[in-house]
């Protein structure tokens, strides 16, 4: 009996704090994440070409690579921090597709 007390006694203020220290690091990934969204899209479309890419094609690579991209009928729409991007697959011009802001 006097092995489990000690054991209690030890582990859970190590595990709490090792849990507490987890939960404070978890909102400075989140915040570093989404300010990089914006160029992360950009440099990914930029740096990529393919002109046989269609709607399907591009939004299902940019769902691979973590984004909210939803194929329309002629366009994917990008979702970043409330902002809506409209891509259009640009075929044989550099680069994936051509961007403009939807709405905000």
């Amino acid at each position: 009996m006097i092995k489990y007390a000690y054991f209690y006694n030890f582990a859970n203020p190590l595990i709490l704090a090792i849990i507490l220290i987890l939960l404070t690091m978890l909102p400075f990934t989140a915040l570093s994440s989404a300010a990089a969204d914006h160029s992360s899209l950009m440099k990914l479309i930029s740096q990529n070409e393919d002109p046989r890419m269609e709607v399907k094609d591009l939004a299902f690579f940019l769902v691979t690579h973590d984004f909210d991209a939803v194929p329309k009928k002629d366009h994917v729409e990008v979702r970043i921090d409330g902002t809506v991007y409209k891509l259009m697959p640009n075929g044989q011009y550099p680069g994936l597709a051509n961007e403009t802001i939807a709405s905000r």
